[in-house]
């Protein structure tokens, strides 16, 4: 019994450093175009209530790394809910890496409202798949955004991933 035990703190501190190396940061700043296109209805049930969807294309000006490939461009396909000074969204961002590679990300947040026009906006996003050496990837983080006078979105973001051996 005492030999279990040994081996499986044993076991314990060499694969710690293994599974700590796993779980990568990410850190960088995209910037997207205004949707384009972008379609909207009132909801008619209150003033300044409504739904819209709209895709943006996006090029990363701080690129982040994934398992030693950079982000390069990406597209962003996105379903809101507008009522007076705010905005729940979610959406669906296809991102192109240097290699060609793509990651496909999910992602749900809020918009800040000025006179229903869009000031702010944070999300959470999640991994939900890869392709080619980013298959099996998994990952999340968060992504704040300023919207400039063209409409057009400069996000920072950052979270982690995790590549399979």
């Amino acid at each position: 019994m005492h030999r279990i035990r040994i081996f499986l703190v044993v076991m314990s501190v060499l694969l710690l450093p293994t599974v700590a190396k796993a779980q990568m940061k990410l850190s960088g700043t995209v910037q997207c175009s205004k949707p384009d296109p972008q379609h909207t209805l009132e909801v008619g049930d209150h003033p300044k209530h409504f739904f819209a969807i709209g895709q943006v294309n996006c090029t990363w000006t701080e690129p982040w790394e994934i398992g030693g490939i950079k982000s390069k461009e990406g597209d962003g396909t996105q379903f809101d809910e507008m009522s007076r000074n705010s905005s729940n969204y979610r959406g669906y961002y296809l991102d192109t890496m240097a290699n060609g590679d793509n990651v496909h990300y999910s992602y749900g947040g809020t918009t800040t409202l000025k006179d229903g026009v869009p000031v702010s906006a944070e999300h959470k996003w999640s991994i939900i798949r890869g392709t080619g050496k980013l298959t099996g990837i998994k990952g999340q983080g968060i992504c704040k955004g300023r919207v400039g006078e063209d409409g057009s979105m400069t996000w920072q973001c950052e979270g982690e991933y995790e590549l399979p051996k």
